[in-house]
């Protein structure tokens, strides 16, 4: 079976918060010098069902990234897990898109590829947390979607999948091609083989731009997007304590009880 995975680059979430700084005025994140982007944890955990469905159905693994000429580090991570192949959606038209504008360029992309059975993406990404793409890029492929895997099997041309629900699982099935995206529940990813690793250290990396892709200009315009920042801020944490004294343990435990009773 052929599976095209999604998978994005985002801020390394192991930088300690003193290295996390924002520009208020650009409403972006700014980026650590000497600190390399890496794979979304979601998007690693799509890789590694991709590859669990190869090492028993065989078949080829396509990653698809967009973004920077650093996101092809994305695509060879995948690929020292077990992909086979992937491309590098880079313009500058893709830069800020919304998730609306982020799942047309993906479709454009999957539909370029073509013959495929299967499209996985993270649950959400690591970095935003909105958790459209996936769905909106189903649609726009018309293609069924099954959201929160916690586990992907697949018999012929039928997928059973162990879905992640509120009080526990589900168990669903769906027809070929169809896109899941998948959750953290799934297990570890796989590490990267020491041999594909070395393989992986020259391979040039495909790159599409908005002319190769056919990418309409109208999805494109941020003028039109369906989401606006309108304010980006770090979160302050506060902490205050309070010491109850008294005279004896019990005048003290009574002075407490006192000022438990006023924020009740």
């Amino acid at each position: 079976m052929n599976t095209i995975v999604c998978a994005k680059q985002v801020l390394d979430p192991e930088i300690p918060p003193a290295r996390f700084k924002i520009d208020p005025e650009a409403k972006q994140v700014i980026p650590p010098p000497g600190v390399p982007p890496v794979i979304s944890v979601y998007d690693e955990r799509a890789v590694e069902a991709a590859c669990r469905l190869k090492d028993k159905h065989n078949g080829k693994i396509t990653v698809l990234s967009m973004g920077s000429e650093k996101a092809a580090d994305v695509i060879k991570h995948a690929i020292s897990m077990g992909a086979d192949d992937g491309f590098l959606l880079q313009d500058p038209a893709f830069e800020d898109l919304d998730s609306f504008g982020t799942a047309h360029v993906l479709a454009k992309a999957i539909q370029k590829i073509g013959g495929y059975d299967l499209v996985l993406c993270g649950r959400q990404a690591a970095d935003w947390g909105a958790g459209q793409v996936g769905s909106i890029l189903a649609e726009m492929l018309g293609i069924p979607v099954v959201t929160l895997a916690c586990d992907v099997q697949a018999e012929d041309k039928t997928l059973r999948i162990k879905r992640l629900v509120s009080d526990g699982y589900e168990v669903l099935q769906a027809p070929m091609p169809c896109l899941v995206t998948v959750s953290t529940e799934i297990g570890m990813p796989r590490l990267p083989a020491g041999v594909r690793l070395m393989m992986v250290r020259k391979k040039q990396i495909p790159i599409w731009n908005a002319q190769d892709l056919g990418a309409e200009p109208a999805q494109l315009d941020k003028t039109k997007a369906h989401m606006e920042i309108t304010g980006l801020s770090v979160p302050t944490r506060k902490t205050e304590c309070e010491l109850i004294t008294g005279s004896t343990p019990g005048e003290a435990a009574a002075n407490l009880a006192l000022e438990i009773a006023k924020l009740i």
